[in-house]
């Protein structure tokens, strides 16, 4: 061996015999300095470590109560103003309070036309009496049932590998194909209930929903009330009068054919006994011979 490799093995004994004891002569270097989250920002922001990243899913929702001068005119405004914007009317109901009508109405506008559909509708009113605006976030809700979806949806495909497999089984019984496709009829309802969940909530978030209360205004109350019908107020109380002769005659049918032959039921019993007692007293007074 030659001496050049011979002082490098010494060399390398050496080294490694004093680095254990220069060690503890270095200050140590806090594990914590550089973080693998900070050296590695790709990975902090993968989408599913980054779940604020998504956007929101906000449910809006309208509540108004409108004093107006005429219900049905403020409610064909409301409607064309809605159906302008590219929104409908859900529902709507008509009714009539102390002689005045008045109506509730419920319409759906695209959120970002909410603002303005508001203003428009209050445009109409003679003045605003309540109003009330909420949100609701539907984010978590949303995400949930895509992750629900996309593993229901796995584990559809994952049980229709093992329906193909049972069919190729030459000894598989009815029972167990009849028991996995029990089960993926149970896993597509549930996706399919899912599904429907998941539009309803894209139908809520893209349209915010107005309901409306139109309330007349008290000066547009009619100074002269209904005028005074003598005539109708006369057959009101004729049908009265035949309403009580009516009654009068079926009580009196009652009385003949129910009521009477259950009180002579009851009664002879009593007057059998009456006779009874009368005819021992008539024979107790009799003298003896």
């Amino acid at each position: 061996m030659s001496r050049i490799a011979i002082l490098w093995i010494l060399a390398s004994l050496v080294l490694g015999a004093c680095a254990p004891a220069q060690a503890p002569q270095t200050e140590p270097v806090a594990p914590a300095v550089v973080p693998r989250a900070e050296a590695e920002p790709s990975e902090r922001l993968s989408p599913d470590q980054a779940p604020s990243l998504a956007p929101r899913m906000i449910v809006k929702r309208a509540d108004l109560t409108v004093v107006v001068q005429d219900t049905l005119a403020t409610l064909d405004a409301i409607r064309e103003v809605v159906e302008s914007m590219g929104g409908y009317v859900t529902d709507s109901n008509l009714y009539r309070v102390d002689g005045q009508m008045q109506a509730r109405v419920t319409v759906r506008v695209p959120v970002d036309r909410l603002n303005d559909a508001l203003r428009q509708i209050k445009d109409l009113a003679v003045r605003v009496d309540r109003e009330n605006t909420s949100t609701e976030d539907v984010t978590e809700e949303y995400t949930d049932n895509a992750s629900r979806l996309r593993n229901l949806e796995a584990t559809e495909q994952e049980l229709l590998a093992l329906l193909r497999e049972v069919r190729e089984r030459p000894n598989a019984t009815a029972d167990e194909i009849l028991a996995v496709h029990r089960r993926i009829t149970e896993v597509r309802d549930e996706i399919e209930r899912l599904k429907g969940r998941q539009q309803l909530l894209d139908h809520l978030v893209a349209l915010a929903t107005i309901a409306i209360e139109i309330i007349p205004d008290e000066l547009t109350r009619p100074i002269v009330e209904r005028a005074w019908r003598p005539h109708q107020t006369a057959r009101e109380a004729f049908r009265a009068l035949l309403t009580g002769l009516r009654w009068l005659a079926d009580l009196a049918i009652w009385i003949v054919i129910f009521v009477l032959p259950i009180l002579v039921l009851v009664a002879l019993p009593f007057v059998a006994l009456v006779l009874i007692i009368q005819r021992i007293r008539q024979a107790g007074r009799r003298p003896n011979p």
